[in-house]
């Protein structure tokens, strides 16, 4: 199992393509931890945006009756790739993990296939 440091250097680290990583409270819009981003983006910023978009997304299921799981969510910029994952399991309740991609580098199912791996082994 890992932790929070851990788990998000991990994903910066073994993620081709990998800019940034966090994981987010989506119930509070709060960045429990974030590795990576730039001066010109900023990962605390993103992660409460996307909150937005977790909630509207589940909001909409509950809506329309859907009683299936999210497993995550793309948001494909021309630039960049941005995957939201929720965290299933005991304590992931209510967080996502957020990692933001460099398009022209990155292999998106890879990146899928790494960053579930990476919420599997998270200890929160």
């Amino acid at each position: 199992m890992a932790n929070t440091e851990t788990a998000l250097k991990e994903a910066l680290a073994s993620i081709e393509g990998a800019t940034g990583v966090a994981l987010v409270d989506y119930t509070s819009g709060m960045a429990l931890g974030t590795l990576g981003g730039s001066k010109t983006f900023d990962l605390n910023v993103a992660a409460a945006g996307n909150t937005d978009v977790v909630r509207s997304k589940m909001r909409t299921m509950e809506h329309l009756g859907l009683k299936a799981q999210i497993e995550d969510i793309l948001i494909t910029l021309s630039d960049q790739y941005h995957l939201i994952r929720l965290i299933g399991g005991r304590g992931g309740n209510g967080l996502f993990l957020y990692l933001v991609l460099d398009a022209k580098r990155a292999n998106l199912a890879m990146a899928r296939h790494q960053l579930k791996r990476i919420e599997e082994d998270l200890e929160v």
